[in-house]
């Protein structure tokens, strides 16, 4: 038996993701510890968390930071594949 199974009001739904320049189809989790992420295995919302990787992200983003978002929000501006997803992603809601 599943845990999800358990709670029969966590359906998680699929939305349009980007994996390298390619637009593919993923999950938007809707419960457990990645609540609203979305990843690409139904199973990953309610795996144990890798403590090892969240810790380096941390130092990462300590030091990154202000460059990753600036580089992301330039991505999601420019990427044709970014905007397509936007566009995908709008009409479901």
């Amino acid at each position: 038996m599943l845990l999800r199974e358990f709670y029969n009001n966590l359906e998680e739904s699929q939305v349009w993701a980007r994996s390298g320049k390619k637009v593919v189809r993923k999950y938007r989790c809707t419960g457990g510890s990645r609540r609203g992420r979305v990843v690409s295995k139904m199973s990953q919302c309610f795996a144990a968390p890798d403590i090892k990787k969240r810790a380096q992200l941390k130092k990462t983003k300590a030091r990154l930071g202000k460059r990753m978002a600036r580089k992301a929000k330039r991505t999601k501006r420019i990427n044709p594949a970014s905007r397509r997803i936007a566009a995908l992603n709008k009409r479901k809601r």
